[in-house]
């Protein structure tokens, strides 16, 4: 069966003149975004303290004023990418240009796709920059964003990325990325500027959200300055990778639900990216068994009804082509809540052929892998 796939995870490489270009320049030039060459004396540095492993070019290390993007992106990690660096060198330059984000499209049968970002998911979630300079680097990359799209807006579909440094201005990003045609934004899950997604600071943020139909996805991942899970104890990239994506996004649902965010919004609709869904037969599990039935006068309020049913009547998932549990996943929540993400074209993800997809996932009928690939994004995100 060939199918008509929409991509609910592709992601885009933002181009280095994307925040002089589109920031303000006085932000700009205050706290400029820019990548940091390596040099031929650290190069030789390096092999004179480490060998002949660590002769190699890095790649350019982005940067943020005088702080690099990326958190516990150690020396040993920079050596490691260089060395595979050429494996994925070509699919990210595709993804920098939309032609070429369209033709990578075409050779792996993709149909349309929601475009997430990069490095400005780091930039503007980043702990040291203030509220202002978050603010202005996030209108910066949704106006890039905007004109990427409108090479071919139809297949291309945009995903608002929203700053969180400042409740008092995030209804305002609703508005402009709203204005845009847009239905979803992507935030990331964890604590930003002290607030969790439950805090009270983000009441009418959801609430518009809500009123504006405009589908939230948790996007995480592993080098953010910020406290992502994990971060506290490890610094390996080993330990940090496996922490980040899948708990962070337990968490998140955690927080929405403890919160009474999903209680009082019905309407808002959620997509949990790039975490794949075998968690969620467990974690529904233990909230709706151990957890729910506990202390029921203490969550009357916010908790009325089984976690799992809230997480049916509000969030979709990612699935991991091959991981387990995917009927169990589907036992709880059906399938109709599942959705397919390539994470395209960053190279710390499974790949395949789009075309045996059908044969990865022999625990879906025909009929569920089609609406995965094709009906269930246009009832997650709103799509015509």
């Amino acid at each position: 069966m060939k199918f008509k796939i929409i991509d609910c995870d592709r992601h885009v490489i933002e181009p280095s003149f994307l925040w002089q270009e589109y920031a303000p320049s006085e932000v700009f030039k205050n706290t400029p975004v820019y990548l940091k060459q390596d040099t031929p004396e650290s190069r030789s540095e390096r092999v004179a303290r480490l060998g002949e492993e660590a002769d190699i070019a890095l790649p350019p290390q982005l940067m943020i004023g005088s702080v690099p993007v990326l958190n516990n992106w150690h020396e040993s990690n920079q050596i490691a990418s260089a060395h595979i660096n050429q494996n994925s060198q070509k699919q990210r330059f595709d993804a920098t240009l939309p032609h070429t984000q369209i033709e990578t499209m075409d050779t792996a049968g993709i149909g349309r796709a929601l475009m997430f970002p990069t490095f400005a998911m780091l930039v503007v979630n980043h702990s040291q920059i203030s509220p202002e300079t978050s603010y202005a680097y996030a209108r910066a990359y949704n106006h890039w964003l905007k004109d990427y799209i409108n090479y071919d807006p139809k297949r291309l579909i945009g995903v608002g990325l929203v700053s969180r440094h400042d409740p008092d201005n995030m209804c305002r990003q609703i508005e402009e990325i709203a204005s845009f045609g847009w239905h979803c934004i992507t935030l990331r899950p964890e604590v930003i500027a002290g607030r969790e997604l439950g805090h009270e600071d983000y009441e009418a943020f959801w609430q518009l959200c809500e009123k504006k139909n405009i589908t939230v996805a948790f996007h995480g991942g592993t080098h953010l300055h910020g406290p992502t899970v994990g971060s506290e104890r490890f610094s390996s990239r080993f330990a940090l990778h496996a922490c980040s994506h899948p708990m962070e996004i337990q968490m998140a649902f955690l927080s929405l639900l403890e919160s009474g965010v999903l209680e009082r919004y019905p309407k808002l609709k959620f997509a949990f990216l790039e975490a794949g869904c075998s968690w969620i037969p467990h974690w529904l599990w233990r909230l709706d068994n151990i957890c729910y039935p506990e202390f029921p006068a203490l969550i009357k309020k916010n908790i009325r009804m089984l976690p799992s049913e809230y997480f049916k009547r509000h969030c979709w998932t990612t699935l991991e082509i091959g991981e387990p549990c995917l009927k169990a996943v589907v036992d709880m929540i059906g399938h109709e809540n599942i959705l397919f993400g390539s994470d395209f074209p960053h190279p710390d993800h499974l790949h395949f052929d789009v075309g045996e997809i059908a044969k990865e996932c022999d625990e879906l009928t025909a009929e569920q892998l089609q609406d995965i690939l094709e009906v269930n994004p246009q009832n997650c995100f709103s799509l015509d």
